[in-house]
């Protein structure tokens, strides 16, 4: 039996409180990678579904990229702990030797490609929210990768509406990544790993800013150990009007 810690219930719980994620009747649509992430929040949402005061439905819902890959103990895995799951079979890997180049970048092709599929099934399904694993290392990773590497000081919201009107969650975005890693440790999940990676199987360069920043914060984290807790509340303490930008300006 799954055992996730009363720690990270309770943060995913108060995350949930705060941001309105998921509600009565709300029908959420989970992108399930199979990787630490995603499987966790799979079920942490399945044990929420179980005891909390008002009803939800979810499903899990696995990107099959076209090249073959095996999915069969995932499959198993939800079945066994009454995860509803579904794999959706696309041509993503096809279309990706069509139109990606030689030792271009491939995280942010595969990654619009996947959302796309997921928007298709919400849609066509009738969820109106759509999961996704992110944590809080990937939101302070992002927000200095675009500080360091693109000139704009964003990060990754704990909701917000796409254009196509689903409402995309992050339930997770309060947890740190090794909490996750600890859950899918101790409860011998079977994670798929970065090696199931369609991109793995392209001539491409490999994603550096990313790499570079887990390095930064990891050394920036040595020297002051409550550096992601404070960064969490900078997150939620923005002064717009301290900033270059003219339309947000106090005057």
């Amino acid at each position: 039996m799954i055992e996730i810690s009363k720690k990270l219930l309770k943060i995913v719980g108060k995350t949930n409180a705060k941001y309105n994620l998921v509600n009565e009747g709300d029908r959420v649509l989970l992108a399930l990678s199979g990787g630490k992430d995603s499987l966790t929040l799979a079920h942490i949402l399945n044990h929420r579904r179980r005891v909390t005061p008002f009803k939800f439905d979810f499903l899990a819902v696995t990107i099959d990229y076209g090249m073959g890959e095996d999915l069969s103990v995932l499959k198993e895995h939800c079945i066994e702990h009454e995860i509803p799951h579904k794999v959706i079979k696309t041509d993503i890997y096809k279309t990706a030797q069509e139109k990606i180049r030689e030792n271009s970048s491939f995280c942010s092709f595969f990654s619009r490609m996947r959302r796309g599929a997921l928007y298709r099934v919400a849609l066509e399904e009738g969820y109106t929210k759509l999961a996704l694993g992110h944590h809080l290392d990937d939101a302070v990773e992002s927000f200095f990768m675009n500080f360091l590497y693109n000139g704009a000081l964003r990060s990754m919201a704990p909701i917000y509406r796409a254009d196509n009107g689903i409402l995309v969650i992050r339930p997770l975005i309060m947890v740190r990544e090794r909490q996750l890693i600890d859950a899918a440790v101790k409860n011998f999940l079977p994670t798929i790993t970065d090696d199931a990676c369609p991109a793995m199987r392209f001539n491409i360069k490999m994603p550096h800013a990313r790499a570079s920043t887990k390095k930064l914060l990891h050394e920036l984290e040595k020297e002051n150990n409550k550096l992601f807790v404070s960064l969490k509340a900078a997150f939620e303490h923005i002064h717009e009007s301290s900033f270059f930008d003219v339309k947000r300006l106090n005057r």
